[in-house]
């Protein structure tokens, strides 16, 4: 787990973590920052310094392919075969919390939430 949004696309043609840019770039990086900017761990970009040292998201967003190589992501195929915008909402650098640390997540979250919900 992470805590960060990610956007299209996830894979390249090369096969390696480089940034990949869809036609709809700037909107995906719009949504993805209106997600972010709500969640202050998140948007300040090293959510988890203790588990990965060199993982930085400048304001708390990356595109999908930079961070790692995704070759046939759901992500990507609903976006060229469906027209679907979808963005990956990693919500914590623990990929299974605790049911007693979920009110924690909601609170994290709620206005990013809300704020997502307004893109539409």
């Amino acid at each position: 787990g992470s805590l960060v949004v990610n956007y299209p696309f996830d894979d390249n043609e090369q096969g390696i973590a480089v940034y990949s840019k869809s036609p709809d770039d700037a909107v995906f990086q719009k949504l993805a920052l209106a997600y972010s900017k709500e969640n202050a761990k998140m948007y300040q970009g090293s959510p988890c310094k203790d588990m990965y040292l060199s993982e930085y998201f400048p304001h708390g967003i990356t595109n999908g392919a930079q961070w790692y190589n995704v070759p046939g992501g759901m992500q990507d195929w609903n976006y060229l075969h469906t027209n679907c915008f979808e963005v990956t909402i990693e919500l914590g650098c623990v990929k299974y919390p605790k049911a007693e640390e979920l009110p924690k997540y909601w609170a994290q979250n709620r206005r990013s939430l809300l704020q997502f919900i307004k893109q539409v």
